[in-house]
């Protein structure tokens, strides 16, 4: 059997374990969906020493493969972080269950009723890299949505992946529901992705959780549909009625709390009133936290500031690097962030509601932001318990994806001997 065939038989068996215990999930009450997520709660809390020791292994080898820094920082674990993992399952746990939600509900003239109810997408493959906790977020949304789900790690987290997937099937068995919920793929071979993205029999969404390379992969290759953003080119304006301890503030939380994430901001727009009172001290903020400052125009006037090239506008650095430029007011923003931008967080920093409102109404990203960080761009800070990603496209899912966003809805329709004329 060549190396094609043998991905595409494991992903039969997969997919067809998957699809299997789909049916069962779909009829899954919610105390038990409830009772698997809150036992693999606790059996993390239960297993964090093992979790870290598997984290620590994935470390040493990533490291001495001279895997990136803002990689490693996805990769690792400490105390904190799994205790935010428990904390995530336990929330996800907590919230409705919206398998069954009616979403509209209405009665026709001949007597017809009928209503929207939500119901599962039936089987979600989710392809990832580095962070181990997308195995805990992927598998608790999608089973509180009522999918089984096939979950395809990157080799540098396999063991840490590993480790976590073990406290959720935990919670399964102890909930009475199918192993076969959750799935990991069993082995790095690469083959499984492509077959992951063939597999229209088995699986009904593919959600990638990476690079660009590997969502460029998958947006072109996949015959499945796709949730996924390419690329998290997030831009924070900072408009002349900004309240400039504000700005300073969340310009800084934007770009540094956590450079290696898709919420990071990559680039910084001030109207010229704006930087002509305040601009120093803002970029001064950056600067002393050990951010290069790439601008043009006036800002390469500011000491410390190192002139940008063409190219680092519409970048995403995902480091300490941020690409700047000053700006004529707020359609000027507008109009950079339309050539510029990926459709995924933008955030305005204004104590002017006319100047918001413009921004909020000519923009159609994703996520828009009003004097907030473009942090918030997570699916937990929404309130969702967790992300299973973040998407950008029109249809169905946009923005952070919990578990509503991971159903789908059929109409259920009563009459009483009704016929049609």
């Amino acid at each position: 059997m060549n190396e094609m065939s043998a991905a595409d038989s494991l992903m039969d068996r997969l997919g067809r374990q998957a699809r299997q215990a789909a049916e069962v999930l779909s009829f899954a009450t919610p105390a038990q969906k409830r009772a698997a997520l809150e036992g693999a709660a606790a059996a993390v809390a239960a297993r964090t020493a093992e979790i870290l020791d598997s984290n620590a292994r994935d470390l040493a080898a990533a490291r001495e493969s001279g895997l990136s820094a803002a990689m490693t920082d996805r990769l690792a674990l400490d105390e904190g972080r799994v205790r935010a993992i428990v904390d995530s399952l336990r929330a996800i746990a907590g919230q409705p269950d919206p398998v069954g939600q009616v979403i509209a509900e209405w009665e026709r003239p001949n007597g017809l009723h009928i209503r929207r109810v939500r119901t599962p997408l039936g089987v979600v493959g989710v392809i990832f890299e580095s962070r181990p906790n997308v195995t805990a977020d992927a598998g608790a949304l999608c089973l509180k949505a009522g999918n089984a789900v096939i979950l395809r790690g990157g080799s540098e987290g396999a063991r840490s992946a590993a480790a976590i997937h073990a406290c959720l099937v935990a919670g399964l068995l102890g909930a009475d529901l199918p192993a076969e919920a959750i799935q990991l793929v069993p082995t790095q071979d690469r083959a499984v992705v492509g077959a992951m993205l063939r597999a229209t029999g088995w699986i009904d969404v593919i959600v990638p959780r990476g690079g660009k390379g590997l969502v460029g992969l998958v947006q072109r290759e996949a015959r499945v549909p796709v949730f996924a953003h390419l690329e998290g080119i997030c831009h924070v304006y900072v408009d002349r009625a900004a309240d400039p301890a504000k700005a300073r503030r969340v310009v800084l939380n934007a770009k540094t709390r956590r450079t290696g994430i898709c919420g990071a901001a990559e680039c910084l727009l001030i109207d010229r009133p704006f930087f002509e009172r305040h601009g120093r001290a803002l970029i001064g903020d950056l600067l002393a936290a050990g951010v290069e400052v790439r601008g043009e125009g006036d800002l390469v006037q500011v000491p410390g500031v190192v002139p940008a090239a063409p190219e680092d506008f519409g970048r995403e650095f995902l480091d300490m690097i941020i690409a700047a430029r000053v700006v004529d007011g707020v359609d000027a923003a507008i109009a950079h962030i339309r050539r510029y931008g990926s459709g995924h967080t933008e955030a305005i920093l204004t104590e002017d509601d006319a100047a918001a409102e413009r921004f909020f109404s000519r923009l159609d990203s994703a996520i828009l932001l009003r004097n907030a960080s473009t942090q918030f761009a997570d699916g937990g800070e929404f309130g969702m318990g967790a992300e299973i990603g973040i998407a950008t496209g029109k249809l169905h899912a946009r923005g952070p994806v919990g578990a509503e966003q991971l159903t789908s809805f059929k109409y259920l329709v009563t009459g009483d001997g009704t016929v049609r004329p």
